[in-house]
C-alpha cells in the first residue's frame, strides 16, 4: 500500500467518523540487572534494549533513554518527510536527519536545580530530489508543523505519573 492509499484511507475514516483518528501507544518498562532496561511494545510484539554508558553507570549495551529520544526525532521527521513529499505530490528520493542534543548533568543527578532534560537539540535534514529548493523549504515547513516527536519536543505536554 503506497503512503497517498494510507493518507487517502485514513482521511475517509477519519471524515466517517472523527474517533478514528484517536490512536493509543503503550509500552512497558522492566529493570533488568545494572541499568539495562527491556522495552516491550504492547501489541505490536516489538521489544528493544535501553542502557546507558560505562561512564553513567551502565553496561553500555544498549543506546540510553535520551539517545533513544534523539533517535525518535529524527526518525519521526524523516516519516514525516516521506508522508508530507507523497501528500504534496512533492519528488523526494532521500531523507537524512541528523540529531544532536546536549544536557547538562547537574540535573540528573541533583547537583543543582538545573533542568534534567535538553537545553538545547540540534536537527539537520538534508533532502534529494529533483525539486528546486522552495518546494523544499515549504515541505519542511508542513513537515516541521506536523511532525508528532517534533510537538512533544517543542510543547510541554501533560504527563502524569503514579506509584502502584
Amino acid at each position: 500500500m503506497s503512503l497517498t492509499d494510507v493518507i487517502e484511507g485514513t482521511k475517509t475514516a477519519v471524515d466517517a467518523d472523527p474517533r478514528n483518528a484517536a490512536v493509543s501507544f503503550s509500552v512497558a518498562n522492566a529493570l533488568n540487572p545494572g541499568t539495562a532496561t527491556r522495552v516491550d511494545v504492547r501489541v505490536r510484539d516489538h521489544s528493544f534494549a535501553v542502557d546507558e554508558p560505562a561512564a553513567l553507570g551502565g553496561t553500555d549495551t544498549a543506546a540510553n533513554p535520551v539517545e533513544y529520544a534523539l533517535a525518535a526525532l529524527g526518525s519521526c521527521q524523516v516519516i514525516t518527510y516521506q508522508f508530507w513529499a507523497a501528500k504534496l505530490g512533492v519528488p523526494l528520493e532521500g531523507v537524512q536527519v541528523t540529531v544532536e542534543g546536549d544536557i547538562d548533568l547537574h540535573g540528573f543527578f541533583g547537583f543543582s536545580e538545573t533542568r534534567p532534560g535538553f537545553g538545547d537539540v540540534r536537527v539537520s535534514v538534508e533532502l534529494s530530489g529533483p525539486a528546486g529548493a522552495e518546494v523544499y523549504e515549504d515541505l519542511k515547513r508542513q513537515v516541521d508543523e506536523h511532525c508528532p516527536v517534533l510537538d512533544l519536543f517543542r510543547n510541554p505536554t501533560p504527563v502524569k505519573t503514579s506509584l502502584t
